[in-house]
């Protein structure tokens, strides 16, 4: 037996039971509004505009019964935390699923006097049912659990940052300062910073600060300890995956960027061209055009943030090589201009991002004679 239960009073449920339609239609469509505890269903009838509502406990054994007492033709849910799971879950009864994206522009709540759970529920059916349904990309579990490792070590290394600057505003409150950049943080520098620590138990009340820096100096070391951990797994699985390999041979792109890569396109022959590339990225210029008017502003910022921060930060390091085909782009963006230093930054991490799609595309390596060949011809 399910353990649905219903939100609606006697009458409400009993009027709603005779404008629904029939739970064995093979039709129906399946919206569910999830939540953290608790989910609303939407069982929508694309035919006839029918539809009833219930409410389910967010369970893998409450989504399990709700799918198989309804049957659907389409189950239809929002981009969020635990959609992964649910769509294993459909998968696994043959069911297709659709996972909505709440940022695009049809999901956008403007200018509604009423915003519930059914709404959300009710809407999400609609749209599926008339193909207006902004998607996204679910990937299979391993490539899930490979992408959330990333993010791990990322936020380890924003941890150990955060720590870092810790220790620097400790040291500065006393007079003292360390070397700057990663001066302060080689073995000498650590060793130093050391001696000047002491166990907070051994700390009068006018050298607490020195506990203080044990204390956190012991934070950095765990932390470092648990990030060499995550490399190492991290490069495990690198050396058993082509793909990571062929991106390696970019320069300038290094294990991390390129498994960051592949786990975050997952399927690059999902993107027909390089702007829908750049758009899933977040890369490309917000846009305002009206009859003459053609505004393009900031970045749209949308997408996996994590991929556009470590696309950037490669193409800050690839521009100082001036070997490479990246420091050309830069400085042909830059117009010789101290002040488009950033922009061409972002454009480069585009045209990384690019070039990354194009090898796992087409399953390639990095060829450095390709540009200078088409020079030659042009």
């Amino acid at each position: 037996m399910s353990d649905r239960t219903a939100t609606t009073s006697a009458p409400e449920r009993e009027s709603s039971t005779m404008t629904s339609m029939s739970t064995t239609t093979t039709t129906t469509i399946l919206a569910i509004d999830l939540g953290k505890f608790k989910s609303v269903a939407c069982r929508y009838d694309p035919a006839s505009g029918q539809h009833t509502f219930e409410t389910i406990a967010t369970t893998p054994a409450s989504v399990h019964d709700l799918l198989v007492d309804a049957a659907p033709s389409l189950l239809v849910i929002e981009a969020c935390g635990i959609c992964g799971w649910i769509c294993d879950l459909a998968e696994s009864l043959a069911i297709p699923v659709r996972v909505a994206n709440t940022l695009g522009e049809a999901w956008k709540w403007k200018r509604v006097k009423r915003k519930t759970d059914r709404e959300d529920a009710h809407k999400l059916a609609k749209l599926a049912a008339t193909d207006q349904l902004p998607r996204v990309h679910v990937p299979q579990l391993t490539v899930r659990q490979h992408r959330s490792l990333i993010k791990h070590r990322h936020a380890l290394i924003d941890r150990r940052t955060g720590i870092k600057n810790t220790i620097r505003s400790l040291l500065d409150a006393q007079g003292l300062s360390l070397p700057g950049r990663s001066r302060g943080w080689t073995v000498e520098s650590i060793n130093q910073l050391k001696t000047l620590s002491r166990p907070l138990t051994e700390c009068s009340m006018t050298e607490l600060w020195r506990g203080q820096l044990d204390l956190e100096l012991r934070l950095l070391q765990a932390v470092s300890a648990l990030i060499k951990e995550a490399d190492k797994k991290l490069d495990q699985l690198a050396s058993q995956d082509a793909r990571v390999e062929r991106l390696r041979t970019i320069p300038q792109v290094g294990a991390r960027l390129a498994e960051l890569v592949v786990s975050t396109l997952d399927d690059a022959t999902r993107f027909k061209t390089a702007r829908q590339v750049s758009a899933y990225a977040g890369l490309v210029p917000r846009q305002y055009q009206s009859g003459q008017m053609n505004r393009l502003g900031r970045i749209t910022g949308q997408g996996p943030g994590l991929l556009r921060r470590v696309l950037v930060q490669v193409a800050w390091g690839l521009q100082r090589r001036t070997d490479t085909r990246g420091h050309a782009v830069f400085e042909r963006l830059c117009h010789g201009q101290r002040t488009r230093r950033k922009q061409a930054a972002v454009a480069l991490a585009r045209k990384i991002l690019i070039w990354c799609w194009a090898i796992l595309r087409d399953g390639s390596v990095w060829d450095p004679t390709r540009e200078r060949r088409r020079l030659a011809v042009t």
